[in-house]
């Protein structure tokens, strides 16, 4: 499945939630998301409508990685 090119920050941080992301902090025009599961991780969303197809995809890596699941699978779970 390929990494949609419609999807804000907004969105995204709240799509996020399922993985136990919440904001811990915005500070300008970016999200600070941060998770407890599989121990502390923290990642930074622009704030942007809509996101850059680029910058998603390497937001979506950094989380993959995190919870040890393919991004495919992180892409079909939140867009599917």
């Amino acid at each position: 499945m390929r990494v949609p090119s419609d999807v804000s920050g907004q969105e995204l941080s709240r799509l996020l939630g399922r993985y136990g992301y919440h904001v811990t902090r915005q500070t300008g025009a970016h999200l600070r998301l941060t998770t407890m599961q599989n121990g502390e991780h923290h990642v930074t969303i622009p704030n942007h409508d809509p996101l850059k197809v680029g910058t998603l995809s390497a937001i979506l890596n950094d989380v993959s990685a995190h919870l040890k699941l393919s991004k495919e699978g992180l892409v079909r779970e939140l867009f599917g």
